[in-house]
């Protein structure tokens, strides 16, 4: 019985930190709908630049529907990986010390901002399933497809910002989390399948996409949409839960560093 209630009481403390931080981002709109730009540039600019390129039996030799999941994972990873922003004002404004001051555990404090991210995410998703709709890119549908983007979502953001997390705890200012997460994202993105098949890379850097957690949330997308035969989901779910796992396991341990 005990037991049970450590449990209930540990998701309970989980689902405050996601309220809170849901709360936080309904409160500041401005920053979703800004940060929704980037993707739609991407497919409208760069995906009608590059859409006569027909090395991608992937999507049927269409770029922008080839394009349309790694922009997706980009979004995801951009806006998980500057979750450090805002655990670095808290730390600066106080609130950081307060809540480590209540029961909630930290790993269940992590894990709530984890999972809060997904929110972001989810209106990432929204509008790039909204403009790939727009220009008229076939995608698979279905309840199932649905789903599994939900889960991918979940895993993606949780895992980027529970990166963030990392990192912030090791930099310790805003003004570092800024250069570093925008020098960790980009290798992670141009080191993916997000804008390319792995076949026409050079080896060094398929060795390096398949190392990579980001080419994994880009290929789980990109069956769900693009492949009727996808057969590849709980590999590419296997490792991103793996890398979740981990990263929580990480940023529990370094979170109360960004106090020292």
């Amino acid at each position: 019985m005990k037991k049970h209630n450590y449990v209930v009481l540990y998701l309970h403390h989980v689902s405050v930190i996601i309220e809170l931080e849901v709360i936080k981002m309904a409160k500041d709109p401005v920053e979703v709908l800004s940060r929704s730009v980037q993707p739609v540039l991407w497919l409208l600019l760069f995906g009608g630049a590059f859409s006569r390129l027909k090395a991608v039996p992937e999507a049927g030799g269409d770029y922008q529907a080839f394009l349309t999941p790694g922009i997706l994972a980009q979004a995801i990873t951009f806006v998980s990986i500057f979750n450090g922003l805002s655990i670095i004002w808290e730390r600066d404004m106080g609130l950081l010390q307060k809540i480590l001051t209540t029961p909630i555990e930290r790993s269940a404090l992590v894990l709530g901002k984890m999972l809060a991210s997904t929110a972001k995410s989810l209106s990432q998703l929204v509008v790039v399933l909204l403009v790939a709709f727009l220009l008229g890119i076939h995608l698979q549908w279905g309840w199932d497809r649905a789903l599994g983007l939900f889960v991918f979502v979940v895993l993606g953001s949780a895992f980027f910002s529970g990166f963030s997390m990392v990192i912030a705890a090791l930099v310790k200012t805003r003004d570092r989390m800024m250069g570093i997460g925008q020098l960790v994202t980009m290798p992670l993105f141009f080191l993916s399948s997000a804008l390319y098949p792995l076949p026409i890379l050079p080896t060094w850097m398929q060795v390096a996409a398949k190392a990579n957690p980001m080419s994994y949330l880009v290929d789980g997308l990109r069956g769900l949409l693009l492949d009727p035969d996808y057969t590849q989901g709980l590999l590419d779910g296997s490792v991103l839960l793996g890398a979740s796992l981990f990263i929580w396991a990480l940023a529990t341990r370094e979170y109360p560093n960004l106090l020292t």
